[in-house]
């Protein structure tokens, strides 16, 4: 589908220069000489490179819209990730950077959504939100002010996030999977 450089929107995929790009950014710059532009941050999506390109509002790009299916998580080997598709049960291998830092926080079952162009997997996301159980965490500090009162803990999964100071060994609770940070106690 054929749109003009204006229109292009974060999130949106176009095909430039023989590659796939991702939409990161955008900024309709409107100078006070010459025509109006969109100042466009582009993210490859097959070797993460970036690149910064002007679109005038007369020239078209393509814009690429991917195949989504959600599959569920089996088990990682290596750098390697095996899904299964919920309705075939075909299971299909991708490489963890497809996901990125997230990754570690993969759990069985856990829903991935795997966006493909012409098959090829491109890219895939797991759920903002995720619950996992605290296996250590530090004592309270008697006398600590409130402003800096986060302390580390660490994940059943070993990754180690800061919480407040009434989470305690044991406690299961929800982190934002994107910024790897605490967002409440889990409700059981």
């Amino acid at each position: 589908m054929k749109i003009n450089g204006n229109e292009i929107r974060p999130g949106n995929i176009i095909e430039h220069n023989g590659s796939l790009w991702r939409a990161v950014k955008t900024n309709a710059v409107k100078p006070g000489k010459g025509g109006a532009f969109n100042q466009v941050e582009l993210k490859n999506l097959r070797d993460n490179t970036k690149l910064n390109e002007r679109f005038r509002a007369s020239e078209t790009v393509e814009r690429v819209r991917l195949d989504q299916k959600d599959y569920t998580f089996l088990f990682a080997e290596g750098d390697m990730l095996t899904l299964m598709d919920s309705e075939t049960f075909e299971q299909i291998t991708v490489n963890s950077e497809l996901i990125g830092e997230p990754a570690v926080f993969l759990q069985d079952g856990m829903v991935v959504t795997v966006e493909s162009f012409e098959d090829e997997p491109i890219s895939a996301t797991i759920p903002e939100h995720a619950t996992f159980r605290i296996v250590e965490a530090d004592a309270v500090v008697k006398g600590q002010t409130q402003s800096s009162s986060y302390k580390p803990a660490v994940l059943e999964n070993g990754v180690r996030i800061l919480v407040p100071p009434h989470i305690e060994s044991g406690t299961r609770i929800v982190i934002n999977t994107a910024e790897s940070t605490y967002l409440e106690r889990a409700k059981d």
